[in-house]
């Protein structure tokens, strides 16, 4: 009898094992769903800050993230091969800024019909197919801008625009809202746009060649990284801190200490960690039928000056650079 009983636990003990065994076998062998992070590009303080909340997001909810974009944010063709290699290695989902609203949206189309799960942040992309929508209200951050210069006292307001490429949607719309905003001002006698390549170099020439020929302007607006990048470095050079007002977009290392010494007068900061963050959270909830925050989440803007900037409330949104 003491004999049987030991073969019994003996199997159970084997069996136990086994099950034990096969459950360590099964818990190895689930993949992590894949995410396709897919932005304009890898290198401005901006998408890094985008890859710092994506990879954030990626830890908390155990997912695989790919951080990629092209070399420059003009280069639509490598984003739509991107989007391309991401279906044919089966990504479970895409977060994506969009280089250009039209030329990227047949790509967005084509992932969205293989199954994969697509989220928009920062720049959007004509596609009905987009499972939701993560951004700055790029509208209502340009009607920041246009509040910012009209704190201009000056009797008479000439404003030269340096925008970024034409078809990002993104920069139109913070235009768009900055023009609606202050054609109301009876000061504002004239507003000149040019679109520049988004590169530092590129921006600062042609603003400089920009205000040699418009020597009347005293007031200059530009919507992204880099073309604020350009736009203080060409104040600077022609010595006109004290002469042209300037309210730029998004922060980085030198952005902020051009607003502390004086080339740029105000920068409208935007969330781009909120962006990434959001934006694979958001994948997660999707691939698993969790209900998402929404289909169109605004990240928020502030208006950082040099009179607010050393402000609590300021500080962390304003240096969360890398």
């Amino acid at each position: 009898m003491e004999k049987n009983k030991k073969k019994v636990i003996a199997f159970f003990c084997i069996c136990m094992l086994f099950i034990s065994g096969c459950g360590m076998e099964n818990s190895e062998n689930i993949q992590k769903r894949k995410v396709a992070v897919i932005m304009k590009s890898t290198d401005s303080a901006f998408f890094k800050a985008v890859s710092l909340g994506a990879n954030a997001a990626g830890t908390a909810y155990n997912m695989e993230i790919l951080f990629e974009g092209p070399k420059n944010e003009e280069d639509y063709k490598t984003q739509n091969k991107m989007i391309e290699q991401a279906i044919q290695e089966e990504y479970d989902a895409i977060v994506f800024s969009a280089v250009d609203y039209n030329a990227n949206a047949e790509a967005i189309d084509k992932a969205a019909h293989a199954g994969i799960k697509t989220i928009v942040i920062d720049s959007d992309v004509n596609s009905k197919k987009v499972n939701c929508r993560i951004s700055t209200n790029n509208y209502k951050a340009g009607k920041m801008a246009g509040q910012a210069v009209l704190e201009n006292k000056s009797e008479e307001l000439n404003i030269g625009i340096v925008n970024f490429d034409k078809n990002s949607r993104n920069g139109q719309e913070r235009e768009r809202g900055f023009k609606d905003f202050v054609k109301k001002d009876n000061r504002v006698k004239n507003v000149e746009t040019i679109n520049v390549i988004s590169t530092v170099e590129q921006a600062k020439n042609q603003t400089k060649e920009f205000l040699e020929e418009h020597q009347e302007m005293n007031v200059l607006v530009t919507f992204n990284e880099w073309t604020s990048l350009g736009v203080g470095y060409a104040v600077r050079e022609l010595g006109l801190q004290d002469k042209i007002q300037v309210v730029a977009f998004d922060n980085n290392v030198i952005s902020v200490g051009m607003l502390e010494t004086g080339e740029v007068d105000a920068l409208i900061v935007q969330n781009p960690y909120a962006m990434g963050y959001l934006g694979v959270e958001s994948a997660y909830n999707l691939l698993n039928e969790i209900p998402i925050k929404g289909k169109q989440v605004d990240t928020e803007t502030i208006c950082a000056t040099r009179e607010n900037m050393y402000d609590d409330e300021y500080q962390k949104t304003l240096f969360a650079f890398e």
